[in-house]
This record gives C-alpha cells, sequence and structure tokens, in this order.
C-alpha cells in the first residue's frame, strides 16, 4: 500500500527512525547534514521541537528533486522543563531520577519538505513511569545506550519494560515518529501539486 509514495529521504541517523520506516514498508534513503540544533530561548516545547525539525529541513532547502525530505526531532518533557540528552552518566542518573514515579510527555515534531516546500505537525505522548530504584537506573545505564536519547532512555530498551506504567498517546512517536499520523501526513502531502 505504500508504493505511491515518491522516493522518500529520511534526515536521521536514528536507527529507531529508520527501523521504523522500515516497518511501514516504505523505501527511503538517509542523507546526513551538520545542523545546530539550538533554539530560541521563550519557545513552549511543542514550538522548540517544531523549531528544530524545521531547522533540520531547512538544510535542504536547495535540494530540488522527486524525493521528499522528512526531518523529526524528540524531546521530552517534565513540568515544563526539556530534557535534552544526558552528557554524561551521572547526567542520565539524574535525568532518570527526575522522571521517575512521575508522568512526562515525549513530543515528536517532524517536517515533510518537498521543492522547498515545507509541512510540519508534531505529537505528544504521556509516559508514566513507576518508581524506579537507582540501582536500577545503573543497571540501565550499564547495559542499555542513554546517551543519544532524549530523556536518557529508549521506550524499547529494558529500561521501559520494567518501569513505564502506561503510556496516553502513541507508542512510536515515543520511539522518534508517529507513524500512524506521518503516513496521514504523507498521504495529503503528495497530493498537493508542489511543482510551483
Amino acid at each position: 500500500m505504500t508504493d505511491h509514495f515518491p522516493p522518500i529521504i529520511l534526515a536521521s541517523k536514528s536507527p529507531r527512525r529508520q527501523e521504523l520506516l522500515n516497518l511501514m514498508g516504505i523505501d527511503f534513503r538517509v542523507v546526513l547534514k551538520d545542523v545546530d540544533e539550538t533554539y530560541p530561548e521563550g519557545l513552549t516545547a511543542s514550538e522548540t521541537a517544531l523549531y528544530i525539525s524545521e531547522k533540520k529541513a531547512k538544510a535542504f532547502d536547495e535540494f530540488i528533486s522527486d524525493e521528499i525530505v522528512i526531518t523529526a526531532d524528540t524531546i521530552v518533557v517534565i513540568n515544563g522543563e526539556i530534557l535534552g540528552k544526558p552528557e554524561s552518566n551521572d547526567h542520565a542518573l539524574e535525568i532518570l531520577s527526575t522522571l521517575s514515579g512521575k508522568m512526562h510527555e515525549v513530543i515528536t515534531a517532524v517536517t515533510l519538505l518537498k521543492n522547498s516546500h515545507i509541512h510540519s505537525f508534531y505529537e505528544v505522548s504521556k509516559v508514566y513511569f513507576k518508581p524506579i530504584t537507582e540501582e536500577q537506573i545503573r543497571h540501565y545505564i550499564k547495559i542499555g545506550n542513554p546517551m543519544d536519547k532524549a530523556g536518557a532512555y529508549g521506550i524499547q530498551e529494558w529500561i521501559g519494560l520494567i518501569a513505564i506504567d502506561r503510556i496516553d498517546g502513541s507508542y512510536t512517536n515515543v520511539v522518534g515518529l508517529p507513524t500512524h499520523r506521518l503516513y496521514q501526513e504523507l498521504c495529503s502531502f503528495i497530493k498537493l501539486d508542489l511543482t510551483k
């Protein structure tokens, strides 16, 4: 059912996003560009995710082809504070200790680009952590890979399996791409006249 999609470029090195597109049956190639992911102060969490996602897409602004570029940015928010990727094991411990026993939001913004035409959207999922001990956190830091993930965890990894009580919203959004929404948005995007 996905053979009607034009060629896709995924501008992400995330193996999780690549796996999700593969599972959707979408043919794509990965093209990476270096993008400064800083953002202005004063933005809301969703505005921040959209700003960075669109910034990544605009790196392809002069890229004219039949391909659609997909960029994305995922952020984790608790009590209004954006939690980035950990800078050290101690920082990962601090972040996961903050999430323990609480609800946080995962926001993934996605931008579609073709011939300078941009369309962006975002999804929000609420994730509820059960209380987790320092010993459990340190075990995850040792066996998992928290350093490349916003919020210092992967929902599909050990910590997600033992610590997440429930999710309100899209599971794949927490993984890195809201696949149901992406499919709908792609279908709408390719129907637009993007040749002008």
